[in-house]
């Protein structure tokens, strides 16, 4: 039983591992996008693609290659082959880290294999996991494609929404893994009214960081550097002016911006209510100490999206400023928050299985 209990620990350690590997790979998708990166690299070579250009010659036509995509011709024109190298390092870094994500997991699982550590029920769990990690990177390469043809100067919003989505979803499901590995069925409770409204948050939760990546991929925060109200309106116009009407959802700024900020102030107020029910349950050690992450990410998260949209009228192309930091902070404190709440989902059932 000791042996077991050691064995899961050790390939729990290992998903803990991924897991912060994976933030930092989304926070570096956040700065390649931040620094206008994300089209810089052309081409998706799996293996050769690991190494930079070693030579100016080199250089040269990784150069040449991003001179024919529309964000150079209608954006970037005036680049050298220095701001060049600037954003390839971002993207070249991204790609990289995704790299060796996949090294520790394929490393990791066939040292596991090896010391025969892995249980029958953990099968089907790490399948999922190498298809949530290849259907990411798919999916990361189907939005760079996004933004190399036509007049697209950046990748479409809608496939970075989907690109951050999965990120998320393969982060979550990653650390659940390790949770189911790590806490003893003595420290889970049944509550079904708090569970049932922690699936509400979550809900909510996820709907918000859908618009937070379409409010970054549309770059929409500095459609209103306004708080508390969008510039001097509670409700904007121009809030349905594409045609279809549900284009509006998906493309129209103002709108996004709208949501962004709705769907904050609502899950604030049923953050609060849920919490305070929260305090009060009786719980696990391990649950009264997680009960608070959620409130306290959250005030912080509101704090950080307003900052966000008071520095946005700051932003200079090409320049890493006060904006730029809000916005990273805000992204990394919006996963954070995430894995909290799904760390509640995990201590709190609807009946013990």
């Amino acid at each position: 039983m000791i042996a077991a209990d050691r064995s899961n620990r050790a390939v729990a350690i290992w998903l803990l591992v991924g897991v912060g590997m994976t933030i930092i790979q989304i926070a570096l998708g956040g700065i390649t996008r931040l620094t206008g990166s994300g089209l810089s690299i052309t081409q998706w070579e799996v293996i050769t693609g690991t190494l930079p250009p070693l030579n100016e010659a080199a250089w040269l036509e990784e150069f040449a290659k991003y001179k024919q995509t529309p964000q150079f011709q209608l954006l970037n024109f005036e680049f050298q082959l220095a701001d060049f190298k600037f954003i390839f390092f971002w993207e070249w870094f991204h790609r990289l880290w995704a790299r060796l994500i996949g090294l520790v997991f394929a490393f990791g699982f066939i040292w596991f294999i090896i010391k025969k550590s892995f249980k029958k029920d953990m099968i089907g769990s790490l399948v999922v996991l190498f298809l949530l990690g290849a259907l990411q990177g798919l999916v990361g390469w189907i939005m760079v494609a996004s933004g190399l043809t036509g007049d697209a100067v950046y990748v479409k919003p809608t496939r970075l929404a989907m690109h951050f989505i999965l990120a998320l979803g393969l982060l979550s499901y990653t650390y659940w893994f390790a949770l189911k590995l790590l806490v003893p069925t003595n420290q889970i409770i049944v509550h079904k009214p708090i569970r049932q409204q922690n699936i509400l948050l979550i809900g909510l939760l996820i709907l918000q960081l859908i618009y937070g990546a379409l409010m970054a991929g549309h770059k929409a925060a500095n459609v209103a550097a306004t708080w508390p109200t969008i510039n001097g309106a509670w409700v904007p116009e121009q809030l349905f002016n594409h045609q279809p009407v549900l284009l509006n959802f998906i493309d129209n700024t103002t709108l996004i911006h709208f949501i962004h900020r709705g769907l904050a102030y609502l899950i604030v107020i049923v953050m609060i209510v849920w919490s305070l029910k929260l305090f009060k349950t009786t719980g696990s050690a391990v649950l009264q100490r997680a009960a608070k992450f959620p409130l306290i990410l959250t005030v912080l998260q509101v704090v950080l999206g307003i900052a966000s949209v008071l520095t946005s009228s700051t932003i200079v192309p090409g320049i890493w400023g006060s904006f730029e930091w809000m916005a990273q902070l805000h992204q990394l404190t919006g996963m954070l928050l995430l894995l909290s709440l799904v760390t509640i989902l995990f201590l709190v059932r609807p009946k013990i299985c």
